[in-house]
């Protein structure tokens, strides 16, 4: 009777070595810009494969389109990855022949036998880059200004975890499935008027932090895991806003804050399916030039090409595979645009804001947009566009009528990806159970549901 209890013994000794095994080499995948996208762009393909165990492996990595065949391979590349490690693969392909549903499959193989990764693509047949859609949107756990956030601030500050879950399928029911949070941590400094290095970073963090004991006065436990979790469950996209050191910082100190914090937050949230890329939440000006102005304006820009250059490659040994971003706004561009290629060498998405209200004497916002354009192709970087859901009224936010985001949408057609500024207190859901800003954001919230239903019947 000992030979059906050794056989399960040792099916089970099999499944722990098997379940080990894997938790030692893991493969992951992402494409940049995310699925959908029209046929008229460069698609990123990029992996990453971890080596968790205790000595060095050699893997060949393949990319396949659809099926693993000799015909459907795109890419392969034989990589040695260190003990406790990674390696990222990197590919672009144009999406011009690739219209309909697709499968982007990375295999990554060694002696012990492979292991897998899938990405879905959807490549929408067009003559211009944009899907002329909403993509995806910010959200910010609490606004960083009071004023500005009059009408919603203190129901957003209520949100339980529970009830981000809830704005998150909100966003997923209008296809917003690219979530952007703004900050991790709330400091109202800003670049040249701070004291920072001498004081200590004061901050506030909208999460669990082990690196600073501060915690903003919001009543969700931990809304970055609330966001993330539910992201995972219908397999959403989401950017983790590093930051706030303080606005429009890039300075040395601003660099060694964003690694500490980043570090923490991949071995915090790493494990996350949804777990994007990374943004830089301290925005900037499209001129590069700060608030102190001409006399500091080659110190500041040459800060900003090392912070880029320097966070980009540590956070590629995080996760070679995932993608930095950066939102300035659209202005000022022909006193930078021989700056900002430099900059975007080291920056995966450049998302600039604003380009329907140029400041007057400026240039158009379409011919903003084509310097961007120029520029993000010279650095192979990606355009989005970081769209404004919304107008002031006096200094608070308020939602901006359907007319004028679907004005927007067919004004800037070079857009890869379109995202807004931003969901919470802008748009609600009818079905969520708290609804910060009130029913002017359910009445934006159908508008923009009707225009989509609208888009997806002509496509």
């Amino acid at each position: 009777m000992q030979g059906p209890r050794i056989w399960l013994i040792s099916l089970l000794v099999a499944l722990v070595s098997t379940s080990a095994w894997a938790q030692q080499q893991v493969a992951r995948l992402e494409l940049i810009p995310p699925s959908p996208v029209t046929n008229r762009v460069m698609l990123d393909i990029r992996g990453a494969v971890e080596n968790n165990g205790d000595s060095d492996r050699q893997y060949s990595l393949s990319l396949f389109l659809d099926r693993e065949s000799a015909a459907t391979l795109l890419h392969k590349e034989n990589v040695k990855v260190h003990a406790h490690s990674n390696v990222g693969i990197y590919y672009r392909h144009s999406t011009e022949q690739w219209a309909g549903r697709h499968r982007l499959i990375l295999v990554a193989a060694n002696a012990s036998g492979p292991v897998r990764v899938m990405r879905n693509l959807e490549v929408l047949p067009s003559d211009i880059r944009s899907t002329r859609t909403i993509d995806g949107a910010w959200v910010g756990i609490a606004h960083w200004s009071e004023e500005e956030g009059r009408h919603w601030n203190s129901t957003i500050r209520r949100l339980t975890d529970a009830d981000w879950h809830d704005q998150i399928r909100g966003m997923h029911s209008l296809g917003m499935d690219t979530v952007v949070i703004q900050e991790s941590f709330r400091n109202q400094e800003y670049y040249g008027r701070n004291r920072i290095s001498s004081t200590g970073y004061k901050g506030l963090a909208y999460y669990p932090s082990e690196l600073f004991p501060g915690r903003a006065q919001v009543n969700a436990h931990d809304a970055i895991e609330a966001v993330l979790s539910e992201a995972d469950r219908l397999q959403m996209n989401v950017f983790l806003g590093v930051g706030m050191y303080a606005w429009f910082d890039f300075s040395k100190d601003s660099l060694d804050w964003h690694k500490k914090v980043a570090q923490e937050l991949w071995h915090r949230y790493g494990h996350h399916p949804s777990f994007y890329g990374w943004y830089v939440s301290e925005e900037t000006y499209g001129s590069l030039i700060p608030d102190q102005g001409e006399s500091v304006k080659d110190r500041y820009r040459q800060e900003a090409i090392t912070f880029f250059r320097e966070f980009q490659a540590f956070c590629r040994q995080l996760a070679p595979e995932k993608p930095i971003m950066l939102a300035p706004n659209a202005h000022g561009m022909l006193k930078s645009q021989d700056v900002w290629p430099v900059v975007l060498a080291h920056l995966d998405i450049v998302c600039p804001f604003g380009f329907h209200r140029m400041p007057e004497g400026d240039i158009t916002g379409e011919q903003s947009a084509q310097i961007w354009q120029a520029m993000g192709d010279k650095a192979q970087a990606h355009l989005w566009m970081d769209m404004e859901a919304f107008l002031f009224e006096g200094v608070a936010l308020i939602p901006r009528p359907i007319g004028g985001l679907i004005q927007d949408l067919q004004r800037f057609p070079n857009f890869e990806k379109i995202l807004c500024y931003q969901y919470s207190g802008i748009f609600n859901s009818p079905k969520a159970r708290v609804q910060p800003g009130g029913s002017p954001t359910v009445v934006l919230y159908r508008d923009y549901l009707a225009y989509r239903r609208a888009r997806n019947q002509e496509n």
